[in-house]
């Protein structure tokens, strides 16, 4: 569970420093409904932009942010249908949209869940502390950019081979950025710098590692889990069921929000997707691969693999070759004379390179499970083309350009072909080896007990706890800003 046991002096601590810069701290419910947020905020942000480092823009850690680059109010969740002529498949295919965010990504969400319990409860003391966040890509900077507003001191780690901009943005904002050797799949080399800075800095600072914070957890169980389901009341009907939800594993947290699907809909999939270049969860297996920001080679701490139903692994070579086929002229006018609306070919680039393997993930799952036109499968973008416009030129320099050929071709292997092919429906044998793989990285490594590991899956209640924690989190958060007293 989440610790919320309380530390009054670097609570207090917290408290003034909140209260010289300005702080509003929103609740999980004002998260999940924005319109619940106090009426000053929202005035406020009319003139806020949602990149800016002002803590107004904690308020915009919401699926409902208006579309807009500066002063947007809140409405419907941000989501994008892709229609039969795009996937191929009759099932209808559905994605939340990262992009809306602060950040450009809804990593900024996950971060915010790990660091509010700490901060309220002065478990974090953000006046002495460095705050870490360990990360494959999107998670690092959503943790410097909520520091920066707190104005306490970060520390972005992540592998050498992210994208350019991920490392100009955090160069701006972080406080300090250590690069660790590979790219998203050497998640371990990513343990062992946090194990050394702790060795080193001691209580100086503060580890927010999202692989095993039950906060990150949380965030997407109560408001990723509740942008899907204020989608489906709009999308299901007589004939339309929810048939699956689709994530890439990454940290696992967006997964939590399948766990708050399947409690109200108790036939939904659950399927976590991987990289077929490093197929851990498929069999166990190494390798790396070109999907940012799904760091693999283990099983994620927080990841409840009992309720997960299938697994899927993409080729990265198909997420590189669509990331051209989206953006490229050339593979835009293919994917029209495909029978590709205007409108959906204009919402592509919501798509970073990780959306993309979900969205292929979806296809191959519901190839697979012969899903049919009253089935929807619901998955995440997690961010935009915004993120990996460098890639796009490296793929230039590197194969060429992307000339009519290249897009009848990449249409043709990568998405219209796009079979049911490295899709493994879990059996409970299996779901067991998958939990069983988090021993090697949690306890031999990490430190921690087998009791604590069997517990995950002996004891469903375990994980109910987790999600039962929320509404004391809002009594903690809403205390913690009477105290503060901007806002009253």
């Amino acid at each position: 569970m989440i610790s919320l046991d309380l530390h009054p002096e670097a609570r207090q601590r917290n408290i003034e420093r909140c209260r010289e810069r300005g702080i509003v701290l929103p609740t999980f419910a004002e998260m999940k409904d924005p319109e619940r947020a106090p009426a000053a905020i929202r005035a406020k942000l009319a003139s806020v932009g949602l990149w800016d480092v002002d803590p107004l823009n904690l308020f915009r850690i919401t699926w409902r942010n208006e579309p807009v680059g500066r002063g947007g109010g809140f409405g419907a969740v941000n989501r994008i249908e892709f229609p039969r002529a795009l996937t191929g498949v009759p099932a209808r295919i559905v994605a939340l949209v990262g992009k809306w965010f602060p950040t450009g990504a809804h990593k900024v969400g996950a971060t915010y869940g790990c660091l509010a319990p700490a901060l309220v409860t002065g478990r974090f003391d953000s006046t002495r502390q460095k705050a870490a966040w360990p990360s494959t890509g999107n998670y690092c900077r959503g943790g410097a950019f909520n520091s920066a507003l707190l104005g306490c001191r970060s520390i972005a780690i992540l592998p050498e081979g992210m994208s350019r901009e991920r490392f100009e943005w955090l160069s701006k904002i972080a406080g300090e950025v250590i690069t660790t050797p590979g790219s998203e799949s050497n998640v371990k080399e990513i343990f062992d710098k946090c194990r050394e800075l702790k060795l080193e800095r001691g209580d100086d600072i503060a580890i927010f590692n999202q692989f095993e914070e039950y906060g990150n957890y949380l965030w997407h169980y109560e408001v990723t889990g509740e942008a899907i389901l204020r989608v489906l009341e709009r999308l299901l009907g007589p004939r339309t069921r929810l048939a699956a939800f689709v994530s890439a594993t990454g940290s696992a947290g967006t997964l939590a929000a399948g766990d708050r699907l399947k409690a109200s809909h108790p036939g939904v999939r659950i399927a976590a997707a991987e990289a077929l270049q490093c197929p851990t969860l498929l069999c166990n297996g190494y390798g790396a691969h070109r999907i940012e920001g799904i760091g693999d080679k283990h099983v994620p701490w927080i990841h409840n693999v009992r309720n997960t139903d299938a697994v899927v692994a993409v080729d990265d070579a198909d997420c590189m070759s669509l990331l051209r086929l989206f953006n490229e002229p050339e593979g835009r006018a293919r994917l029209a004379a495909a029978g590709v609306s205007d409108d959906t070919i204009r919402s592509l680039p919501l798509l970073g390179i990780s959306g993309i393997a979900n969205l292929l993930a979806s296809i191959k799952l519901a190839r697979a499970c012969a899903l049919g036109e009253d089935d929807l499968v619901v998955t995440v973008l997690t961010d935009s083309l915004d993120l990996y416009r460098s890639r796009l030129a490296e793929l230039t320099e590197a194969e060429g350009p992307f000339d009519r050929e290249a897009a009848i071709r990449a249409h043709a292997a990568s998405l219209a072909g796009q079979g049911a092919d490295n899709v493994l429906e879990l059996t409970e044998r299996e779901r067991r080896r998958i939990h069983n793989l988090k021993y090697y990285t949690w306890v031999e490594q990490q430190g921690r007990s087998v009791e604590d590991l069997d517990a995950q899956w002996d004891d469903p209640g375990s994980w109910r706890r987790v999600q039962q924690q929320a509404p004391r989190i809002d009594e903690l958060i809403a205390e913690f800003n009477r105290e503060v007293g901007i806002v009253r």
